[in-house]
């Protein structure tokens, strides 16, 4: 009966591209993470005890009915060929619950539910993509939220460096990797093998479809690739808004009007054409919902309106400067893009944000081009400390589905 309902669905979907993402105005912060590791990457293992969240807000009042129904996708986030009671134990649609906010100025609703749950297990490891509706209308969904499921058959070695077959120690690091599968067979890796590398979970310069330099029974290294080199780029600057009453460093005033809190950041200044990168921790564009004093952050925590100034004599020339990191989904669009005001000489955007903890940076972004550049504002550094999340996917011939085999987030701090 569930398939023969969402059958129609899944046709409709069939070369959709799935990413987490909001497409609701009323919806915010979409969160998906580890159970009890809020920092950590959205993957988990088959059978294992750990769990992801989904969580996001609606703003308005009253609780709604979310319903949500999960889609197992193929390595580049396309539906796969499985069907649903293939990949999927129990029911692969679902409502979640959701709980008022308490004592905030700004009324919302946070939903939330967990994957596995009582009602849904999964039978295979890959990319699921979890589509979020009101009243069911999966036709028009409020956001998507994706994770992985990896099944740890084979062992990834990684090193990253500042000598890079383009320079030496300069504005770049490259990344190299080996996959070993001593008792995992892989006839053939060129066909077989499906491998993706993220920076920062980032998409725009996300790495896909790269074949091993070197490949052996049990072993393929992927050493010496060009396309593994990424833009060293700058520690991420942070700020922490958990207080409406106390706060640090990069936050000039924080003032209630308008039925709303306002945060003013003091402006950021250019980073670029200095020797070394910005000293300190940073999160790699990491966020963290927070307020200080409470004990239940998803419904206590309230909405500010962040606003953001980037001081520049003149525009940059042919593109847009965009704030790149969580806060805004990774995304390079209009939810992003400054605006440049000529009169003041600054890039400003303001954001509705949780409260919480953020890290950022300014992205430029070519006119006609998807990948961002952050040398002009942040500069780009070998020393930066980065992380890169490599995915390893598997598709043995004959197979209607890609595993994923093997997951690793390399680190360089």
């Amino acid at each position: 009966m569930l398939f023969a309902l969402f059958c129609p669905l899944l046709a409709s979907y069939a070369v959709q591209t799935w990413q987490t993402q909001i497409f609701s105005r009323q919806v915010h912060t979409l969160l998906v993470v580890p159970e009890n590791d809020h920092m950590g990457a959205p993957v988990i293992s088959l059978n294992g005890e750990q769990r992801i969240v989904v969580s996001f807000d609606e703003t308005g009042y009253g609780i709604k009915d979310y319903y949500y129904t999960v889609i197992h996708c193929n390595a580049d986030w396309t539906p796969s060929l499985l069907l649903p009671s293939e990949a999927i134990s129990g029911f692969s649609a679902g409502r979640f619950s959701g709980e008022l906010s308490q004592n905030t100025t700004t009324l919302y609703a946070n939903y939330q539910t967990t994957f596995p749950n009582d009602d849904i297990a999964f039978r295979v490891s890959g990319n699921y993509a979890v589509l979020i509706a009101e009243d069911n209308d999966f036709n028009h969904p409020a956001a998507v939220a994706c994770f992985s499921v990896v099944e740890p058959t084979v062992t990834i070695q990684a090193r990253i460096s500042g000598t890079t077959d383009i320079e030496l120690n300069g504005r770049f690091q490259q990344l190299e990797f080996t996959v070993i599968h001593s008792e995992y067979t892989i006839r053939d890796p060129f066909s077989e093998l499906h491998v993706k590398v993220e920076q920062n979970r980032r998409s725009d310069n996300a790495v896909q479809e790269i074949h091993p330099t070197y490949t052996a029974i049990s072993k393929q290294t992927y050493k010496n690739n060009r396309a593994l080199i990424f833009e060293g780029g700058n520690q991420y600057r942070t700020i922490d808004i958990s207080s409406e009453y106390t706060y640090g460093g990069g936050i000039e005033r924080i003032e209630f009007h308008d039925d709303a809190y306002h945060v003013t950041l003091t402006p950021d200044r250019i980073r670029a054409g200095v020797s070394v990168p910005t000293a300190g921790y940073d999160a790699d564009g990491r966020l963290l919902v927070n307020r200080q004093h409470s004990d239940a952050v998803a419904v206590e925590a309230d909405y500010m309106w962040v606003h953001f100034t980037l001081p520049m004599a003149k525009p940059l020339p042919d593109g847009n400067v965009h704030i790149l990191g969580d806060l805004c989904g990774n995304r390079l669009d209009a939810s992003s893009r400054m605006a440049y005001d000529a009169a003041q000489g600054i890039y400003y955007k303001s954001l509705w944000l949780k409260q919480g903890g953020y890290s950022y940076q300014y992205a430029f972004v070519k006119n006609g081009d998807v990948k961002a550049t952050l040398q002009p504002v942040e500069g780009s550094y070998w020393q930066t400390d980065n992380s890169y999340s490599i995915y390893v996917y598997h598709r043995p011939w004959g197979e209607r589905y890609d595993k994923l085999v093997g997951f690793l987030t390399a680190v360089n701090d």
